[in-house]
């Protein structure tokens, strides 16, 4: 079989074996909705805006993502190295790569799904409007600018025991959600919060979306942070697989 073809089956199990936790399942889709409710709807000058709604339902997206791949990536991976059952999959007659893409693709898949009341909930109770083709383009842009959470949960997963793993994907998840404007928008910061947070995945993200979806003009910092962010976070997440293997497997 091809990378491609271990990839998507060992995709399709992990789906379904997240599928059969069903509070795995309903945390996934009501956590963002809840935040969308809390923070976005019962504040008319926002939800009743249909510039500020939009970027608040941007905002949302983002978040959602970005917690999904932090707990899932760095929980998930720092969990399963403690078990039994990892160090069998490695040696299976499947390369490590499959995995990995694996594990991206089927955290992806969740990560939309979870978009899903999300956005209803944005249709619904919000002025927010978009067009449909700069909605799948936004979904787009959204699942790239995933890429340097994923990493950095990666890192997390493979460098952390499972107990310092949870406090730590909490502290980061927390800090680049205020700090990136996922929660307050970046025009109430103050100026030096809105400096330091333009170095920020979590913010670069956000303005990657809205340009998507909105147009406007694109700061060189937004895709160029993004590009940075994965070009580092990458090449760290190898050293610590290579790493992990040279200390349990050899």
């Amino acid at each position: 079989m091809s990378v491609m073809s271990l990839t998507l089956v060992h995709a399709k199990y992990s789906i379904i074996e997240t599928i059969r936790i069903p509070i795995a399942v309903i945390g996934t889709l009501v956590f963002p909705a809840l935040a969308m409710l809390f923070f976005v709807v019962p504040q008319p000058s926002v939800s009743q805006d249909p510039l500020f709604a939009t970027q608040a339902i941007i905002s949302m997206s983002v978040f959602s993502v970005m917690v999904g791949s932090l707990f899932s990536f760095g929980l998930g991976i720092a969990e399963n190295r403690e078990k039994a059952w990892e160090p069998y999959l490695r040696t299976l007659p499947a390369p490590g790569m499959a995995r990995v893409l694996a594990h991206i693709l089927s955290t992806g898949t969740m990560a939309i799904i979870s978009l899903i009341p999300l956005l209803a909930i944005g249709a619904l109770f919000t002025a927010a409007t978009v067009e449909p083709l700069r909605l799948v383009v936004g979904l787009l842009a959204v699942a790239v600018s995933s890429l340097p959470f994923m990493f950095l949960g990666m890192s997390i997963g493979y460098l952390l025991p499972m107990k310092a793993a949870i406090a730590v994907v909490q502290v980061t998840f927390f800090a680049l959600a205020f700090g990136g404007g996922l929660f307050l928008p970046p025009v109430m910061f103050p100026d030096w919060l809105n400096t330091v947070s333009q170095f920020l995945p979590s913010r670069q993200a956000r303005d990657f979306v809205i340009w998507v979806v909105q147009g406007g003009e694109l700061h060189p910092m937004t895709w160029l942070g993004l590009l940075a962010w994965s070009a580092i976070l990458l090449p760290v997440v190898l050293a610590l697989v290579k790493r992990d293997e040279g200390r349990r497997y050899r």
